[in-house]
């Protein structure tokens, strides 16, 4: 039988979404896929051997960074028992540190898979925009200089559809393709001078949304015109976007089916 788990994590203290590996061997360091089998597998009563090996693996919707943020992260796994889904949440739940939950498991067809039946990914990037610091700010980035919400726009709008973002990919790609369609890019301004940068696309590549907020900041910060999100994108060439910004702040919201 096959299951999909909803998963909500602060990715602050962990080295990203997935296990790694070097050498064929795990690393030993801690990741939101590895916390979450060990704490799988010791609720269904499946033994861990010495060698870290865990009888049931996971597969994610998509990969997030260290840092990154997840409200609505999708996995699937194996598993030949009838799960009670009410109580496998709650037991879970329990095991799992607290910056790691699961909302919801249900049964899925055979043919489902986490990544590749995926249609949309919905990501948010969050950050201040005011000069002075506040103590709830967290985590999150704060830029001090103004910035304009229309032009912002704008340039957004540039990304609209499908696009290669060769010019916001960074090296750790490890997908060739690199053609996106993005079907929504709005940003906005929330109580407390937050700003928020929405973007649905069907996939991202690795670091893509935090380099396309580097290169609306560099616009913003140099007083460019919007035009030149246009001309980055057009021109394939990630030297011509701006920095990948920190991964505070970005959190998948949603993944759809």
């Amino acid at each position: 039988m096959k299951y999909a788990l909803k998963v909500r994590y602060i990715g602050k203290n962990y080295h990203g979404s997935q296990i790694q590996f070097e050498n064929g061997k795990e690393i030993e360091k801690p990741t939101i896929q590895g916390i979450l089998e060990k704490a799988i597998c010791t609720v269904t009563g499946e033994k861990i051997t010495e060698n870290n090996k865990r009888p049931i693996k996971t597969v994610f919707s998509g990969r997030t960074d260290k840092g990154v943020n997840s409200k609505g992260q999708i996995l699937h796994f194996k598993y030949d028992k009838p799960i009670v889904a009410s109580r496998f949440v709650y037991s879970v739940n329990e095991i799992l540190p607290p910056d790691i939950s699961i909302r919801d498991l249900i049964e899925v067809d055979e043919r489902f898979h986490a990544q590749k039946s995926a249609k949309r990914r919905y990501y948010r990037y969050e950050f201040v925009n005011r000069r002075n610091k506040d103590a709830f700010d967290g985590d999150l980035m704060r830029i001090k200089y103004d910035i304009n919400l229309e032009r912002m726009q704008k340039s957004l709008n540039y990304l609209l559809g499908e696009h290669d973002f060769s010019s916001f990919k960074s090296s750790g790609t490890l997908n060739p393709s690199t053609v996106c369609f993005i079907e929504k890019a709005e940003c906005k301004k929330l109580e407390d001078d937050r700003v928020v940068i929405d973007i649905i696309g069907n996939r991202f590549l690795y670091n893509m949304v935090r380099t396309i907020v580097g290169t609306l900041l560099e616009i913003e910060g140099h007083n460019l015109t919007s035009e030149h999100m246009k001309n980055v994108l057009e021109a394939k060439d990630r030297r011509k976007a701006g920095q990948t910004v920190s991964p505070y702040g970005l959190t998948l919201l949603e993944v759809q089916y």
